[in-house]
């Protein structure tokens, strides 16, 4: 899986840049890393696809003002997106305030589902480059 060019601009990926440096900083944040199975299942489906299920994950599961379940919505493990959404502290709404500054309490717009999913994503490239297939 290969990322291609997004379109995003110099600030997103500069910003996409200093999310990944703060988080690694986190002892809790850099224990995450994708299993094989979600690492072959990665490269199988694909980036497009990948992509896909990070925006409608994050839509569905964290998006609202009040997402059911809120702090437990998002499994350990299963897909490489969830995965990812608890390294990046994207995972539920208390992280995504603490980390990223977006309140609790309203719901998320579009813009800020795919720039946190532009996160996750950048997040599962790194971890496929840096666990190259043998």
């Amino acid at each position: 899986m290969e990322m291609a060019d997004t379109g995003n601009n110099d600030d997103e990926q500069q910003w996409i840049a200093t999310m990944l440096e703060r988080l690694s900083h986190s002892q809790f944040r850099v224990k995450f890393a994708l299993t094989d199975k979600d690492r072959a299942y990665a490269r199988t489906k694909g980036k497009a696809t990948i992509d896909r299920h990070a925006r409608e994950m994050l839509r569905d599961r964290i998006g609202a003002a009040e997402p059911k379940n809120d702090g437990r919505q998002t499994p350990w493990r299963g897909h490489p997106v969830f995965t990812a959404q608890h390294a990046t502290a994207t995972c539920c709404r208390g992280c995504i305030e603490k980390w990223h500054h977006l309140p609790k309490g309203r719901e998320l717009a579009e813009a800020e589902v795919n720039r946190l999913a532009d996160l996750v994503m950048a997040w599962i490239e790194r971890d496929l480059i840096n666990h190259p297939v043998r």
